[in-house]
């Protein structure tokens, strides 16, 4: 019986020291996924210092193949709300990652969605997404040919059960742009989504962060330096043995989806109210007969997950 093939995935994304491990878990996990590219977008700090610390990863990773693009620069109708406070003013705190040699490429990455899916044969791209939203929604305004053509959009964002983590009501990822989050929810492809009440079961113990330092490799040092910083914010927040580990959700549902469990029903975000903009407001039980418009993720597997990314983690530079 043959393996079958690799799943295509453009990776969305706002790097993050959460944001790095997602990348580096796609990139070394090559036999399930095939990178095409990755895109940059403001949220977790600006959209130049993102793009950068993309193409750090890149490098770390040793995987030079992979492009990196820019795309939107701030949100689609606000301005932009950042999160150095979490991950600090480089926005990937913690590892001393060299400046990149590699340089982005000049097509602007809501174009190289854009194309890359009516390039590719229809349904056979999944767009992972790893911040807000706003690339993929102009990707879909500006061209809504490609929505029938994506074979599924994957995305960290929201939270219901969990309630938020940048205001009590709205998880960061939505909250800084909603307008997109609601055109996503809408565009009728296949939709699964990781939100707070999924990543929040995935807590860096000490012991699984020191997993990683254990591999003994560049990689796995970073790893380890980069969730040991950006587990301070959570720790003090949450008083938790360890902090959540969110984006790789999106790249370890890629690999091992039976890893994780929800279910399909409507979601909808709040655009209007200034009390809990970008709200994630989940029809978990089925009490409208609104469209079912994605797969809403509520539990996963937190000890397969960290053996998943030592794992792979360990097969990189």
């Amino acid at each position: 019986m043959e393996a079958p093939l690799a799943r295509k995935i453009i990776i969305d994304t706002d790097p993050g020291q959460d944001d790095a491990v997602a990348i580096l878990l796609a990139l070394a996990s090559p036999e399930e996924i095939e990178t095409l590219g990755i895109v940059a977008v403001a949220g977790n700090v600006g959209l130049a210092q993102n793009a950068k610390n993309a193409l750090k990863v890149v490098e770390l990773s040793g995987r030079r193949d992979v492009p990196v693009y820019a795309g939107c620069p701030r949100p689609i109708m606000r301005e932009l709300v950042t999160a150095e406070h979490v991950h600090g003013q480089t926005g990937l705190d913690g590892p001393d990652l060299p400046e990149p040699k590699l340089r982005l490429e000049s097509q602007h990455g809501v174009d190289f969605i854009i194309s890359t899916l009516r390039r590719e044969p229809e349904k056979t791209v999944t767009l992972c997404a790893l911040g807000p939203l706003t690339n993929l929604a102009m990707a879909l305004v500006k061209a809504p040919d490609i929505a029938p053509r994506i074979e599924e959009i994957v995305l960290m964002g929201g939270g219901y059960f969990e309630g938020g983590n940048i205001t009590p009501a709205a998880e960061f990822n939505i909250f800084v742009d909603p307008e997109a989050a609601q055109t996503v929810l809408k565009c009728g492809a296949p939709i699964t989504m990781m939100p707070l009440d999924v990543t929040h079961q995935m807590i860096g113990t000490p012991e699984r962060i020191e997993a990683f330092r254990a591999i003994g490799n560049r990689s796995g040092d970073a790893v380890a330096a980069m969730l040991g910083f950006s587990e301070r914010f959570d720790l003090e927040k949450y008083g938790w043995p360890g902090a959540p580990l969110h984006d790789p959700c999106v790249t370890a549902y890629m690999i091992a989806p039976k890893m994780f469990s929800g279910r399909l029903c409507n979601v909808e975000i709040e655009c209007a109210s200034p009390l809990t903009r970008g709200m994630t407001v989940a029809d978990y039980w089925h009490v409208t007969d609104r469209p079912r418009n994605a797969t809403f993720i509520r539990s996963g597997d937190a000890d397969a997950f960290y053996a998943l990314l030592v794992d792979r983690i360990a097969r990189l530079p």
